[in-house]
């Protein structure tokens, strides 16, 4: 019996060109019929002759992208670049929202070829290498690079050292522009802002199936937010600040603009018992083009690990310097147990709204969360928390009692959650306004800035014990970066308000001032806010405003007196005396 022959390999040196369209989900999803049709006329009337004109071959055509390959690279980029100006002026005239736009990636490799396809390591780099292009733009290896040199009219950005998914070694990878378009880096911050890429993340509140649901679509994105914030190459705003703009029609540039950020990350996410399923779109805050689109879903126990997914897929398209292991390292540690995460996202749309009723609530959510996983830190940062606000806030009737519990939930959290910026910043909070351990409370806090760059609440509780402490200059440093990380945040009211303290510790008492209304504005049951506009026009001398304020105070918390409160109050030495002496300036009973 005859052994079957076997086909010879064909190998060939070639550049390789990878096409994708940006956001294909969205776009078959909102206008399937039209997105589809206008997806073949392009590739009848652009890509095709346009792939021809440059002695290309278009190998085969997938939903959303197609591969072709060239003889040399100088074609390919010739093509590459030819082809995003001709789609540009092709779809000119159409809505950001409806627009098609390709990235192209483009390597030069020795590829195996066969009849109606190829294969490679060079053919899977050209594919990985697409998704680091922006919307309209070409990214080429090394390899390519090397080969265009300086003979086409065209400007070279160095993106670095790149390691693509399931790629072994790194991957010089260049940005190529023409040299009338402005030079954009991936991740550039727009003028005059920000030189670091900006991100709002937010809910993830597309399509999403029940109301009731909202919750844990808007708590899903913290522990996104989070990894994220734990990069220093990053500034990623607070999701609070993301909460007003969860509508079905989401405007990026206005968003972009409002919380001055380039990118943004909205989606949508949709659970059974057993399984969840996410979509993200990420868009360019200038232009409102969506430059990466993504469906990740699978098992509910799979939720945390589809999160760390997202935000990997995000860094790797602003940020693709930041290696992959680094991003893992900033990331919480994930609960053990999904009962528990639920609860403290419902514990967490109950803590902030100040009532008493939702107060209440929370705490037995939380407690339940524990319950449930033992070794959660988050639900342990959010029980110290909870006994902060008890204490400053709602009138606690056992203070020594809280304090203690609350040094212990915040002590079991880091134990817990490591170096977690936010179980850090609350730990420093609690040693601070507490315990008045302010060695302690100031190691916290700058471990939890050097966690969370971007975390609004450990510069901002840095910001209250420099203020506390007396330096003015150091509180007004941390709490300006807090307020800048947390624009427009529904729960700004705290990030203001202590900003306005260090307003007041600074000595800058107008400024004090509209900031502490800012804050009481957004909510007006905060004790602590009231406190501070009273002492804060006592400084500025407006003695009948100042006895106002405190009777509206008092309206809030009629058993306040001054002598049970001096104990607990922080601030030390001659600003304790000088903020306690306008209190009692103002009428506020001893």
């Amino acid at each position: 019996m005859m052994t079957p022959s076997v086909p010879e390999v064909r190998r060939r040196l070639a550049a390789i060109l990878a096409a994708d369209v940006v956001g294909y989900t969205r776009l078959m999803e909102a206008h399937e019929e039209n997105t589809h049709t206008r997806l073949m006329r392009l590739r009848s009337e652009v890509l095709d002759p346009g792939v021809s004109a440059q002695n290309g071959r278009i190998i085969k055509n997938t939903g959303d992208g197609f591969l072709a390959t060239f003889d040399t690279a100088r074609d390919a980029t010739r093509c590459a670049l030819s082809l995003q100006e001709a789609l540009a002026v092709n779809t000119a005239g159409m809505p950001a929202d409806e627009r098609i736009s390709f990235r192209i990636g483009l390597n030069a490799a020795d590829i195996i070829v066969e009849k109606d396809d190829v294969y490679g390591e060079g053919v899977n780099i050209a594919a990985r290498l697409q998704s680091y292009a922006q919307a309209g733009g070409v990214v080429v290896s090394g390899a390519v690079a090397e080969q265009i040199g300086q003979d086409l009219d065209v400007s070279v950005i160095d993106l670095g050292d790149l390691h693509l998914r399931n790629m072994g070694r790194p991957v010089r990878v260049y940005a190529l522009h023409r040299p009338m378009q402005p030079a954009k880096l991936v991740g550039e911050a727009p003028m005059g802002s920000e030189p670091r890429p900006s991100i709002a993340v937010l809910p993830f509140r597309m399509n999403l199936a029940t109301p009731e649901e909202g919750y844990f679509a808007d708590g899903v994105v913290d522990d996104i937010i989070r990894g994220l914030a734990g990069l220093k190459e990053l500034f990623v705003v607070s999701r609070g600040s993301s909460l007003g703009f969860s509508g079905r029609n989401i405007d990026v540039r206005e968003i972009g603009r409002r919380l001055g950020v380039r990118y943004v990350l909205y989606g949508g996410i949709q659970r059974t018992m057993t399984s969840v399923r996410i979509v993200t779109e990420l868009s360019d805050a200038e232009s409102g083009e969506v430059i990466r689109s993504d469906l990740h879903e699978g098992d509910l126990r799979e939720l945390f690990e589809l999160q760390d997914r997202i935000a990997i897929n995000v860094v790797r398209q602003i940020a693709p310097q930041v290696r992959e292991r680094e991003l893992m390292r900033s990331m919480r540690k994930h609960p053990q147990n999904l009962t528990a995460y639920d609860l403290v996202l419902q514990a967490l749309d109950l803590l902030y709204r100040m009532d008493y009723d939702s107060f209440s609530k929370a705490r037995g959510l939380l407690e339940q969360a524990i319950s449930y996983d033992p070794n959660f830190a988050l639900a342990y940062s959010y029980v110290a928390l909870w006994y902060v606000f008890r204490i400053g806030e709602m009138g606690s009737p056992d203070p020594e009692g809280d304090v203690v519990a609350g040094a212990r939930y915040a002590k079991e959290a880091i134990e817990r959650g490591g170096d977690d910026a936010f179980a850090l910043a609350v730990y420093g909070h609690v040693q601070s306004f507490l315990l008045h351990d302010f060695q302690s409370a100031r190691i916290a806090l700058d471990r939890a800035i050097a966690a969370g760059p971007s975390s609004a609440m450990a510069w901002t509780m840095a910001s209250a014990t420099s203020g506390f402490l007396g330096d003015g200059p150091a509180a007004l440093r941390q709490g300006e970066q807090g307020v800048r990380l947390s624009p427009l945040d529904a729960r700004s009211f705290w990030h203001e308000g202590l900003f306005a303290q260090a307003h007041y510790v600074n000595g800058d008492y107008e400024q004090a001032l509209e900031w502490v209304r800012g804050a009481l504005n957004r909510n007006g049951l905060i004790r602590f806010n009231h406190r501070l506009l009273i002492v804060t026009l006592g400084a500025l001398g407006r003695r009948e405003e100042a006895a106002e304020a405190a009777r509206r105070y008092l309206e809030i918390q009629p058993g306040f007196r001054i002598s049970s409160y001096a104990p607990r109050c922080p601030f030390r030495g001659e600003a304790l005396e000088t903020w306690l002496g306008h209190l009692r300036s103002a009428g506020l009973p001893d």
